[in-house]
């Protein structure tokens, strides 16, 4: 196990979300060109797919993108942390900041992901609630 991986601990306060829809991967992140599948999203950070730990502490820029929406959201996050183990890894990154209105974005991108994943049926209020909530892991 990495140093970094023995050091990390879980950071989000929030519930965070698998990045699929009906098991496709439908939310992205471009950091330097590079077009990554997020593994999950949630209102405070992000985890990708990464083979070896990406550099941390400081901030990138990021865009986030979602399937079949022209929508894109940029600011810029950090990498907090990385996972290996035997299928990969995973680098674990903090949102420092979003331009414009991306973080109010990111909500409502959230909320519809959470209605259109529900196996039961829940209003958009009860969605409201889950993204803002905190993190049930």
């Amino acid at each position: 196990m990495s140093r970094m991986a023995e050091e990390s601990v879980e950071r989000r306060g929030r519930q965070r979300f698998l990045a699929t829809r009906w098991g496709q991967v439908c939310f992205w992140v471009l950091i330097e060109g590079e077009k990554l599948e997020l593994n999950d999203l949630s209102l405070e950070g992000f985890a990708f797919p990464a083979s070896s730990p990406p550099p941390t502490g400081q901030a990138v820029s990021f865009v986030l993108q979602r399937a079949g929406v022209p929508d894109e959201i940029r600011g810029q996050a950090q990498v907090v942390n990385y996972l290996h183990d035997v299928s990969g890894g995973q680098a674990g990154c903090r949102f420092v900041s979003f331009e414009g209105d991306g973080a109010e974005r990111l909500h409502d991108w959230l909320v519809a992901h959470v209605i259109a994943n529900a196996t039961v049926r829940i209003t958009e209020k009860d969605a409201r609630a889950i993204v803002a909530g905190g993190s049930l892991i």
